[in-house]
C-alpha cells in the first residue's frame, strides 16, 4: 500500500516524473497567486487611506493601536506581495502574512461565520494556510532566495 518512506505508491506510477517536474511550478505558481492577491487587497486599502482604515480597525473589531495595525497592515502586504512574488524573503513574509491573516481571522471574520458571503472566515483561513505553506516550503527553485542561495 505504501512505497518508499511511507509515501503512498502512485496508481499510474509513469506520473512520477511529471509530478517531480512540475511541483516547483506549482510551487511558484501559489506563490505568485497569493502575492497578487495582497497586492490586489492592499490597493483597496491605500485608496481608503490609512485613516479610514485605522478607524474599521478600531471601531468596529476592537484592535488596540489602530493606527499602528493599520500602517503595519498596509506595509506588509504592500511589501510582502511583492516579495512572495518574486521570492525574496519568502519565508519571512509568508510567516508574517499568515500571523496577519490569523489576527484578521480571530478579530473581524469569526464573528461571522464561515461563508466569506457573509463576511466570514473562509478566505482569510485558505490564505492563512496556503501562506503557512508557503513558509514551510520556501521560495523554491523559481525565486530570488534561490538564485541568492539564502535564505531565512
Amino acid at each position: 500500500m505504501f512505497g518508499i518512506g511511507n509515501q503512498p505508491r502512485l496508481i499510474f506510477p509513469g506520473l512520477a516524473g511529471f509530478y517531480a517536474t512540475m511541483a516547483p511550478i506549482t510551487d511558484l505558481l501559489i506563490r505568485i497567486v497569493v502575492g497578487v492577491m495582497f497586492l490586489m487587497h492592499v490597493s483597496v486599502k491605500f485608496n481608503a487611506g490609512a485613516a479610514r482604515i485605522a478607524t474599521n480597525f478600531g471601531t468596529n473589531y476592537g484592535l488596540p493601536m489602530a493606527d499602528l495595525f493599520a500602517y503595519t497592515a498596509m506595509g506588509l502586504e504592500l511589501v510582502g506581495g511583492i516579495c512572495l512574488i518574486v521570492g525574496l524573503f519568502t519565508r519571512f513574509f509568508a510567516a508574517a502574512l499568515s500571523i496577519e491573516m490569523g489576527i484578521a481571522l480571530i478579530a473581524a471574520h469569526l464573528p461571522k461565520g464561515y461563508s466569506v458571503g457573509g463576511g466570514g472566515y473562509e478566505y482569510v483561513l485558505l490564505i492563512g494556510v496556503a501562506l503557512l505553506m508557503i513558509a514551510m516550503r520556501g521560495g523554491g527553485p523559481y525565486s530570488v532566495d534561490a538564485k541568492l542561495g539564502k535564505e531565512l
